[in-house]
């Protein structure tokens, strides 16, 4: 491969004007969406001063992103996928709108706040499965692992770049300004999904009718080979290797509890994500997705048991930088695998599988290794964590010779997604 391929594909900005579209739409609202992370943090700390009351944050937004996901990949197996997404994105700008005239009212109830985060992620949620399937069906299938390396690229620089942004903004002009820049950002990204396609579930089984079929979702990723292999690869990297519950006590007991050097350490994942993202062309062009996902996340575990042996500073935030790029690899190749994999009449429900796997794999992980740290120390939590996820990495691809295997599928003009004779017989089989 020469070394131009090594960097990020751009091909589906330049050939494709409604995934340019979806792109600059969904790069805006992740934008929007890391300044009103923060804003809410602040707010409710500082109508609360409780730690309890910043926790309850995450109770209002990890419940209903875990039922809604859910709920929302049958729904995009029902109906228009184009109007799925129009639909959330206007229930998620109106709640931005809410969260503006509460900031500008002074309104003192963080009941009200939390109900707000609440609504609209549970928004967000019933419109992620069907926004996920949206790149599979506007780009060829030799692009499809490039588009997705963009909007993963636009994630991690939203993670890198909003926080900053959003404080500068808090600092300077107050609650209500980093409401409203959440609010334009949401109106691009509802402007941009205007403009996209209809979307119509396609192929045997579409229109997802019938109680049988509401587990068709989860009859593909078990009957498949390639799909309960790479979300058992994702599950194995982030249940038994997650690091961020354990960043703070990492940096207390080795760093002097510099409150800079806890931000570098989340800095640096990021930073990872982002490098990894600019030479993303020399994955995205390969045709071994499987391998791919399984090297990348090994290294995950493997970078991240480093970190937990790691006594100097620049070491630490080396490995936390490999770990970042390691899964912006991996969940780009999984990402694509799983959309090329899963028949078009199924992918909302599938999307929804991997939708709650991304969520709960990360939190009961934070959870796991805190447990752990609490029990032992953060070191052993670290290196015994993200030796046990390569072990069990290891034990997935032993296997599982199909997720090994497999190719990316040819290039066409445009994917559609029952396009084999294997698919059909796939789905047939399922409903």
């Amino acid at each position: 491969m020469r070394v131009r391929g090594w960097f990020l594909d751009t091909r589906p900005l330049r050939a494709d004007r409604a995934f340019r579209d979806l792109w600059a739409g969904s790069a805006a609202s992740q934008l929007g969406g890391q300044i009103a992370t923060v804003a809410v943090l602040a707010h409710v700390w500082e109508l609360t001063g409780s730690p309890v009351g910043t926790g309850a944050i995450g109770l209002a937004t990890g419940v209903p992103m875990v039922l809604f996901g859910l709920l929302g990949g049958a729904l995009a197996d029902r109906a228009d996928r184009r109007a799925v997404v129009r639909a959330t994105t206007a229930g998620q700008l109106l709640v931005a709108a809410g969260l503006c005239a509460q900031a500008l009212a002074g309104h003192q109830n963080v009941v009200l706040l939390l109900t707000l985060v609440a609504t609209g992620t549970a928004c967000g949620a019933l419109g992620a499965p069907a926004r996920r399937t949206l790149p599979v069906r506007l780009l060829p299938s030799d692009q499809v692992a490039a588009g997705l390396a963009l909007s993963n690229l636009s994630f991690q620089t939203a993670m890198l770049a909003g926080p900053a942004l959003a404080g500068l903004i808090i600092a300077r002009w107050g609650l209500f300004a980093a409401y409203a820049a959440q609010a334009v950002a949401v109106a691009i990204s509802m402007l941009a999904m205007i403009r996209l396609p209809a979307m119509k579930p396609v192929g045997p089984g579409a229109g997802g009718g019938g109680r049988r079929a509401e587990r068709g979702g989860w009859r593909v990723v078990l009957r498949r080979p390639t799909l309960w292999g790479s979300m058992a690869t994702d599950l194995s990297a982030t249940l038994l290797a997650m690091p961020i519950a354990l960043f703070p006590l990492v940096n207390e007991v080795r760093f002097g509890g510099d409150p800079q050097t806890l931000g570098l350490f989340l800095s640096a994942v990021a930073v990872g994500g982002v490098s990894a993202g600019l030479v993303s062309g020399a994955v995205t062009r390969r045709h071994r997705g499987g391998q791919v996902q399984l090297i990348a996340a090994a290294t995950w575990g493997l970078a991240l048991a480093g970190f937990g042996l790691a006594g100097q500073v620049w070491t630490a935030l080396a490995c936390l930088a490999v770990a970042g790029a390691a899964d912006t690899v991996s969940v780009v190749t999984r990402s694509a695998l799983i959309q090329w994999e899963t028949p078009d009449a199924y992918r909302g429900r599938v999307s929804s599988v991997e939708h709650v796997i991304g969520v709960a794999g990360p939190e009961v992980g934070n959870f796991r290794g805190g447990l752990l740290a609490s029990a032992t120390s953060a070191s052993f939590a670290l290196v015994s964590g993200g030796l046990s996820a390569v072990l069990m990495i290891a034990a997935v691809a032993a296997t599982n010779p199909s997720l090994r295997a497999y190719r990316t599928p040819p290039a066409t003009d445009r994917p559609r997604p029952s396009r084999t004779a294997d698919a059909a017989k796939a789905a047939d089989s399922i409903s």
